[in-house]
């Protein structure tokens, strides 16, 4: 979506802290209903607009060899529809825009911005040929006021006691669909299938999706299934019902809160663990959170990963990868993306900024080769190791069978020597970064730099 609504809509129900513990334990029943291809995947969100100076569809796919470089594997692209006309926000200053991608003019066509149909099939085809999966951006709380089901089925639309159309929010370039209309449902779930049939697309990232009724998600999912099995994202942490038969991973807006307030030293480093904890213990087994440092919305309209995390930024982007969770790469990310890119008109990403692609990939094989770093339920448990400066530091190991991760973090703005305690921390690792062995022993300090980590294995 497309205002700071959102993000507090998508924060409210964060406030709960549980006690810190041992994450359950993998059993053998537990399965995901997600495809094999998932348990060890990363994601990429694709901003078609933004993403080259053309911003196309054929301009993307120029970067397809560079991100199979990076090691990612499933990319999301944003609503690739046509985008309505009618009561299109316009930002203060401007006198013209392209409108918000999440104003869905057309639930079966393409936005012509980014090309034809045709372009985008042949994209997902080059895709799929490369081991890439593709998901797409889907809007099913809510339309453009000029999308034909407007005229054609009035009904389909939630109208007030004096027939008016109803806007969800204060998104006035949209009208909220009606899910008590089974025909509406029926219409819906229609339109995927189309992206399946048609396009070959492997799964949906579902916007708003708490403001939708699990059963039609249920529903949705049971025939999309049929046709091929999906991945399906949902953009909600607050109801974890939708993942018990509906969607494979939800957002991880809680964690990603705590992580902002601990950069910006209104919050306890053990905030972190504590938010990892309730996740688990509200989460069904067979899902999984998306973690992110970045994305669409938080970029747009909160704030660039580097104005949120400073000089942490890499810091809290490890934490991403090695927490429970799928971890996430917004478009620009690993070119440092330090602006704030504009919503409504064209802003294309600057990919000479930095460059931490070198970073990404190795942290993308970690995820991918390490199997206590696979995705729920597969990956391994998450136990928390005590350190001797608790206020500053964060540490933890992820542990399956011979697998075992050690990851120890300073979160502050100064340096630090810590040690790690309790006989599990004990062995030779090989530093992920470095590639250099190194001797960890319980109460033996070793130094940290301000925002530094270890990432440290044993496989």
């Amino acid at each position: 979506m497309k205002t700071l609504t959102k993000s507090l809509i998508m924060l409210c129900c964060i406030s709960f802290l549980f006690p810190a513990c041992k994450t359950k334990t993998l059993t053998s029943e537990v399965k995901a209903n997600y495809p094999d291809w998932a348990k060890n995947a990363v994601i990429y969100e694709v901003n078609v607009r933004q993403y080259t100076p053309e911003g196309t569809f054929k301009a993307f796919e120029t970067n397809l060899p560079r991100l199979k470089e990076l090691g990612v594997d499933i990319l999301w692209f944003m609503p690739v529809h046509p985008i309505g006309i009618k009561n299109r926000k316009i930002p203060a200053g401007s006198e013209t825009s392209l409108g918000s991608y999440y104003s869905v003019k057309d639930y079966k066509g393409i936005n012509p911005e980014y090309g034809t149909e045709a372009d985008f099939k042949a994209l997902v085809t080059k895709a799929h040929e490369m081991g890439f999966k593709v998901i797409i951006d889907w809007v099913p709380n809510h339309s453009a006021w000029d999308n034909p089901w407007m005229t054609e089925h009035p009904d389909w639309y939630v109208q007030d006691s004096l027939g008016k159309f109803v806007s969800p929010f204060d998104w006035t370039d949209v009208v909220k669909l009606n899910y008590k209309n089974s025909e509406m449902r029926k219409g819906m779930i229609d339109a995927m299938k189309y992206w399946i049939t048609n396009c070959d697309i492997d799964g949906f990232r579902c916007d708003v999706a708490g403001q939708v009724p699990v059963d039609f998600w249920e529903q949705a999912r049971m025939e999309l299934d049929s046709l091929k099995p999906m991945f399906m994202l949902a953009e909600d942490e607050g109801k974890p019902e939708l993942c018990k038969k509906a969607f494979d991973m939800n957002y991880g807006w809680g964690m990603h809160s705590v992580m902002h307030n601990v950069a910006q030293g209104k919050d306890s480093v053990s905030r972190i663990i504590s938010q990892v904890m309730r996740v688990d213990s509200i989460l069904p087994k067979n899902a999984m959170q998306m973690n992110f440092i970045t994305n669409h919305d938080e970029n747009s309209w909160n704030g660039t990963a580097k104005e949120k995390f400073g000089a942490g930024e890499n810091a809290f982007a490890v934490l991403s990868y090695t927490l429970p969770g799928m971890p996430l790469i917004y478009s620009g990310q690993e070119a440092g993306l330090a602006k704030r890119l504009r919503f409504f008109a064209k802003d294309t990403i600057d990919w000479k900024a930095a460059d931490f692609s070198p970073f990404y990939k190795t942290l993308n094989a970690l995820k991918h080769d390490n199997e206590a770093l696979w995705n729920a339920p597969y990956g391994g448990t998450l136990a928390q190791v005590k350190n001797t400066v608790p206020a500053r530091v964060v540490s933890f190991i992820r542990e399956k069978g011979d697998y075992k991760i050690l990851v120890v973090l300073n979160l502050t703005a100064a340096p630090v020597s810590v040690a790690v305690k309790g006989d599990i921390v004990n062995g030779t690792y090989t530093d992920v970064f470095t590639g250099n062995e190194t001797k960890i022993l319980k109460k033996e300090p070793f130094d940290l730099e301000a925002w530094g980590y270890k990432v440290l294995e044993i496989k």
